[in-house]
């Protein structure tokens, strides 16, 4: 439990994946709950899904932490997403994808999970308001970091006390083979900072993408209807350990010639199972077709694709201008607000995307895939690669 201290509002537990920031706050907030009668706590988490699975139900939720003989007998409203205890006292669950919910009601103590992921600051704009029951309320939040301009916020502010936390200080608690995988595929990058050290990132200068911008224009779900979805491939005709990636990102267009990335399953695998997963796409989004650069592989790509499904609308596309150049377009798209992620589950590319510069020495084939993808979608933009 976080020891209460009238200098902060706000206890900002930044950590990396694996550290226990779920138990954490679910112990901070059923402990004020037992320790004071007729309280009430808000918890919020990014979405119902997340708030079910994750904060109720979950491994490290309340549901295994708290004993049944704590409980009223209401006990666990499901439907409601209330817990309520034996002195009266009660948890109430929110999703942060609906911030008019946090109207109208007031918390003496409120969770935040994963703030990071949440897609509106509206949400905690208005959880902020509703904290003012007691005499000292607090606000426990618990998230990996992104550097999204909340999170960079709420790090600045003097009434905040940061506590942060690596994935490995909870080493004995992981397993082996987990923690060697995370070490072996992530030590040293970008990603790895952020997810595994808990790092608050800053933009690369210089970088054709900022996180910043791609954040700003994030979405949680895919529009309805899309005029041209496509499956790009940047294809690795090897596949042993020191290969490079297969980029493979799935985006769409809609009807306002609006951009959408909707998938990103690069890989490093052989030819088969790589061509495999891009007509597993293709079927699943409904796509049009497959977009894939033959600089490397030629005619290669095209026998792989007929071999598997003879059906499937292809075109191959050859770079003639450096990588660089044929980002600028699409760089551009992203300035213009054009471009919206779907979901926060592309870290990855986002990662590539940062730190494209025009010195980069770095993998860039996810990247590579983004740009085959969105230059094929474009309505009005000149192509930047000769169709074969």
């Amino acid at each position: 439990m976080v020891v209460d201290d009238d200098r902060y509002n706000i206890y900002l537990l930044l950590a990396g994946r694996g550290f226990g920031k779920t138990l954490a706050g679910a112990y901070d907030i059923v402990q004020y709950c037992l320790m004071n009668n007729q309280v009430t706590c808000g918890v919020i988490a990014p979405t119902y899904g997340d708030l079910k699975r994750v904060v109720f139900s979950g491994e490290s939720g309340f549901g295994n932490i708290i004993h049944k003989d704590l409980l009223s007998s209401v006990g666990y409203n499901k439907s409601d997403n209330e817990i309520h205890f034996y002195n009266g006292s009660k948890i109430i669950g929110f999703p942060a994808i609906e911030p008019d919910r946090l109207r109208g009601v007031q918390f003496h103590r409120a969770w935040c999970d994963e703030l990071a992921s949440w897609r509106y600051r509206e949400t905690f704009d208005n959880l902020m308001m509703a904290l003012r029951l007691g005499d000292n309320p607090k606000c426990i939040i618990t998230t990996t970091p992104r550097p999204t301009p909340i999170i960079k916020d709420l790090a600045k502010r003097s009434d905040t006390k940061l506590i942060t936390g690596s994935t490995f200080e909870n080493i004995d608690n992981l397993a082996e083979s987990s923690v060697q995988m995370l070490k072996e595929r992530y030590e040293g990058t970008r990603i790895g900072r952020q997810e595994l050290y808990a790092e608050i990132l800053t933009d690369v200068e210089g970088a054709m993408f900022n996180f910043t911008n791609i954040d700003a224009n994030r979405i949680s779900n895919c529009p309805d209807q899309l005029e041209r979805i496509v499956v790009a491939c940047d294809p690795a005709v090897t596949s042993t350990e020191n290969s490079d990636e297969t980029g493979i990102v799935v985006a769409g267009r809609d009807k306002n010639n609006h951009f959408y990335i909707l998938y990103d399953a690069s890989q490093t695998s052989s030819p088969d199972e790589w061509i495999k997963s891009c007509i597993n796409l293709y079927k699943k989004y409904s796509a049009d077709r497959i977009v894939a650069e033959v600089n490397n592989g030629g005619d290669l790509i095209e026998r792989l694709l007929r071999t598997q499904d003879a059906t499937i609308p292809y075109t191959s596309v050859r770079a003639t201008r450096g990588k660089i150049i044929r980002a600028e377009p699409i760089s551009a798209l992203y300035e213009q607000n054009r471009v919206h992620h779907v979901g926060s589950n592309l870290k990855e590319l986002e990662e590539q995307m940062t730190q494209f510069t025009a010195n980069s020495t770095m993998h860039d084939d996810r990247v590579d895939a983004l740009v085959w993808a969105l230059t094929s979608l474009q309505l009005n933009g000149k192509a930047v690669f000769r169709i074969s």
